[in-house]
């Protein structure tokens, strides 16, 4: 797979928007392995590796067990998941796939039960973001690091 274009030196100024406001989200409030497993899962709707690899490892690097980030595509059947993260999971595949679920009353009522209204509206925006970052490096085909080529084989 090649890559199409670096959307960072096309477009430097409007990237750097995205990365601020990551960064923004990033301390908005919302538990960190919560908005990790957030991103996470949308990049696995999503199938984009780049973000994948990135946010594996930073959910690693803040402790997050093998186990969650192995079992997170099935978290429906799996008890390692809080009633907030599954909350949080609902309401990431409702966004997510809105062309399809059209964000259900029921989805959203799961995500109020656990979730004050601004902690919504920043759950919302973090799930909007990486939705946004999986459609920049999935569309211009960015490619994750690979430690060797021997990986890549």
């Amino acid at each position: 797979m090649d890559a199409r274009l670096n959307a960072w030196t096309a477009e430097p100024e409007l990237m750097k928007v995205m990365l601020t406001l990551s960064e923004k989200i990033a301390h908005c409030g919302l538990e960190h392995s919560l908005l990790e497993l957030v991103k996470i899962r949308a990049s696995q709707i999503n199938g984009c590796a780049f973000c994948l690899h990135m946010h594996t490892r930073d959910a690693r690097a803040q402790g997050e067990t093998e186990e969650r980030i192995y079992l997170l595509s099935a978290w429906r059947e799996s008890p390692l998941y809080t009633e907030r993260e599954r909350a949080a999971m609902t309401w990431t595949e409702a966004l997510t796939l809105v062309s399809q679920t059209h964000a259900p009353d029921a989805d959203y009522a799961a995500v109020r039960a656990h979730f004050s209204e601004q902690e919504t509206v920043k759950l919302s925006l973090a799930i909007s973001l990486i939705n946004a970052w999986n459609r920049i490096a999935v569309g211009f085909r960015h490619i994750h690091p690979v430690a060797s080529r021997s990986d890549a084989a």
